[in-house]
């Protein structure tokens, strides 16, 4: 081949990215991913070339954290709109119907800090779309959309009405100044209704949108584990306060039908003040202290539940009149976690609503442990099934190193290996794993894995982008443990090996058993033979001798070229390998190179030496000539220095190859 062939190209090739493969377009094709990239960071197709693929864009990343934050954001919100329903209590003195003030007041402020995470999640959005609208040249087309979708901006808006607040604090005080106390309760759960559900539709498409942008939401099984308990946590919370507001709408119209026995009742003396915050007050009202002493409607609706048919709702009696906000809180959460749990023994009533409420709650608590039960199940296999093909394969290593009496040495060595390396892969075999994907995906996935690591050997950082692609696409990772012989003097090179992690020791021995020892840390290699074989010409089959002993000191990782991918490297770039400073690098990071120099060295400086020494005797004696004056030393070091240059690269070689 001739030099101009071996010379380096002079063409430039310039990288164009379109528009379609901008790092921050979105794919707005359909109404499930409609704005998934401004909501979940962006789905990108990186290019291949320049390292623009390493590393996710910072502003990407950020987004997706941001998404993940949203999500728990979205699950206290479901949390919270259920806690409406506890504002409304009815007076254990008076036997009537009131407003808990400051509970009120504390649930208005969750709910206002929950809108206002919403509304920053919706400028997020508004704002990602239209830099994506930007940078594709579409003049606001990405925000337009994103207005414009079903699922878009009219949808985010409408599950942050304030309908619960404004229920609250206008529409069930003026019912309860009216005297429509079961009216209240209708009201709240229509309320309930009307905004809850599209909200639980709104947090399940944002799942959906992470989950199909990267496959996962936080990315570990037991984050999966921890969302399901929180979603089945969420659907008991709410099942306890819609069945708590039926209680109470049934407590109340056993108190009205108390009434209308009573002479001188109407609906305005079940009603308190509307709001109350704690304060006392004297109650002047003749018909409410009348009310307040009728002992038959206290026993029948307050005091017990086996005097009216409460049916489902015989538990909230006490819960009703209670004081204690927590107690409040927790219990109707506890029944709704046994009957979902249970599918619990509930007594009903003929009512219809009873019975539609108890329908769907048995329906729900079926789906909701079904699946629970499920995914569960699936995680902790996911966990467990690498685990257990461990033991088992561990448990076939030990049957098979029985079999063949293996000295214990040797089964040792064997154990260390595979729990090292399954400490560093978890059980996940890389190269298996990417090895039937396409020839585009498997080579950019490599590239990615790989680049940093190969940039940090001294070799490669003199090489353009397509040789380290190549590279990358051709490494693969090894783990070596403590003590182990990667290879030995004189055995044929099979790979080049370049150490990410550890320390190796590399030795040569000279003669009558001197040994010569150097260290190699990260960003070291062996096997430079291979470069010089693979340069030199003619071109010989038979691959060259290693020089050294390679052991390890301690739990070592590495990556390795074979031979016949060296010698491929070499055989399309050979002008990469020309180059000066790729042959400075080799040379300076070989420890075969090192140990000639150091020899060659030490030669010189004994040869200086000896010069100065006869030159100071030149007046006893006349100067013989140099040939003669080799003491055994310096006959060992020529020595070591004819057999430590025999298998390097030499410098001639290259140049004449060049």
């Amino acid at each position: 081949m001739s030099s101009r062939a071996d010379s380096p190209p002079r063409l430039r090739i310039i990288t164009h990215r379109p528009p379609d493969e901008d790092p921050d377009n979105t794919n707005d094709d359909d109404d499930d991913n409609e704005d998934s990239g401004s909501s979940s960071g962006g789905a990108s197709k990186h290019e291949n070339r320049g390292g623009s693929v390493r590393d996710a864009p910072p502003r990407l990343r950020w987004v997706q954290e941001w998404n993940r934050a949203f999500l728990l954001v979205c699950a206290a919100g479901l949390a919270v709109d259920p806690l409406f329903f506890y504002a409304l209590s009815i007076s254990g003195t008076c036997m009537c119907l009131f407003i808990d003030g400051w509970f009120a007041l504390t649930v208005t402020a969750l709910r206002c800090m929950t809108d206002a995470m919403h509304v920053w999640n919706m400028c997020l959005r508004f704002r990602l779309a239209q830099e994506t609208a930007s940078k594709a040249d579409s003049r606001g087309g990405g925000a337009l959309r994103y207005f414009l979708s079903k699922k878009g901006f009219f949808f985010d808006l409408f599950v942050i009405l304030p309908i619960p607040q404004v229920v609250l604090w206008v529409v069930a005080p003026a019912l309860i100044r009216e005297g429509s106390t079961t009216t209240v309760m209708t009201v709240f759960l229509i309320m309930f209704l009307f905004q809850y559900l599209p909200k639980l539709y709104h947090a399940v498409l944002l799942l959906r949108r992470m989950q199909n942008f990267s496959g996962y939401v936080f990315g570990t099984i037991w984050w999966g584990i921890a969302l399901n308990l929180i979603a089945y946590f969420v659907a008991s919370h709410a099942a306890g306060a819609c069945w708590y507001l039926l209680g109470i709408q049934r407590a109340a119209k056993c108190l009205r039908t108390q009434c209308q026995l009573m002479k001188g009742c109407s609906g305005r003396t079940m009603a308190c003040g509307p709001i109350y915050y704690g304060v006392s007050e004297i109650v002047t009202d003749p018909e409410k202290l009348n009310w307040a002493k009728n002992a038959l409607a206290r026993s029948t609706c307050i005091d017990s539940s086996d005097n009216f048919e409460y049916g489902a709702y015989k538990w909230t009696v006490p819960l009703v009149t209670n004081d204690s906000r927590l107690e409040k809180v927790l219990f109707p959460i506890f029944w709704g976690l046994m009957t979902l749990s249970t599918f619990g023994n509930l007594e009903s009533t003929t009512e219809w609503l009873e019975v539609v409420f108890n329908i769907i709650i048995l329906t729900s608590g079926l789906i909701l442990v079904t699946m629970l039960i499920g995914n569960i199940k699936v995680f902790l296999h996911a966990t467990t099934s690498k685990k257990q093909a461990m033991n088992l394969k561990m448990r076939n290593v030990e049957w098979w190193m029985r079999r063949r009496h293996l000295p214990q040495s040797f089964r040792q060595r064997v154990r260390q290996y595979e729990r090292q390396r399954w400490a560093a892969m978890r059980g996940v075999d890389e190269c298996e794993m990417i090895k039937n994907m396409p020839e585009g995906l498997r080579r950019d996935i490599k590239y990615h894995l790989c680049l940093d690591l190969v940039r940090q050997v001294p070799l490669f950082q003199h090489m353009d982008e397509l040789v380290l692609e190549n590279i990358c696409d051709r490494v693969k990772s090894l783990i070596f443990p403590k003590g182990e012989t990667i290879t030995r003097e004189g055995d044929p090179v099979q790979r080049m090996l370049f150490v990410v992690r550890g320390h190796l020791q590399s030795s040569q021995v000279l003669r009558d058993g001197v040994k010569s020892c150097c260290m190699l840390g990260p960003g070291n290699f062996s096997g430079d033979e291979l470069l010089s074989w693979c340069l030199r010409k003619p071109f010989i089959e038979r691959l060259p001798p290693s020089s050294s002993t390679l052991v390890t000191l301690e739990t070592t990782e590495a990556f390795s070229l074979e031979a016949a991918d060296v010698k491929y490297v070499t055989q399309h770039f050979r002008y990469t390998f020309m180059n000066e400073k790729v042959k400075r690098s080799a040379r300076y990071y070989s420890p075969g190179w090192r140990t000639w120099a150091s020899v060659a060295i030490q030669l010189a400086w004994r040869r200086y030496r000896h010069r100065l020494t006869l030159t100071s005797l030149s007046f006893i004696r006349p100067r013989r000539p140099l040939s003669r004056c080799s003491s055994l030393g310096e006959d060992r070091l020529r020595l070591y220095t004819a057999l430590l240059t025999s298998p390097k690269p030499n410098q001639d070689d290259l140049i004449s190859s060049s």
